[in-house]
């Protein structure tokens, strides 16, 4: 990936973070699932799911990076509805991420949006 793409994703995605009352960085899922190409929910959801697992298996708690919430979007009749959606955890959004990367034949770079909590 070259330089100047990996500085505009990294930008475009940190753009996304909001934060929780308490403080917390967040990014919701849907917003990533956009910017990553994903049209379908459920595609994206078979990613979330192996970050969960890698969560998981390296001994953090998969409801301290990944809570379920809910989140209103416009209809085209000008109603709204509610959708589910994920807040992650930027350690989560890390997780999501290299199991993209792993599951397209690529293995992690070190751009800032793939590095760990901590290693920024």
């Amino acid at each position: 990936m070259k330089t100047e793409r990996v500085h505009t994703l990294t930008d475009t995605f940190e753009a996304h973070a909001q934060q929780a009352e308490s403080g917390v960085e967040f990014w919701l899922a849907r917003d990533l699932q956009h910017l990553l190409g994903y049209a379908k929910w459920d595609n994206f959801l078979n990613v979330v799911s192996k970050a969960k697992t890698a969560c998981e298996v390296s001994g953090h708690e998969v409801a301290d990076h990944f809570a379920d919430v809910g989140k209103m979007v416009d209809l085209g009749s000008g109603s709204q509805r509610e959708v589910d959606d994920l807040m992650l955890t930027r350690y989560a959004r890390y997780l999501k991420m290299r199991s993209l990367l792993t599951a397209a034949g690529r293995g992690p770079t070190q751009s800032p949006f793939l590095l760990p909590p901590g290693k920024l």
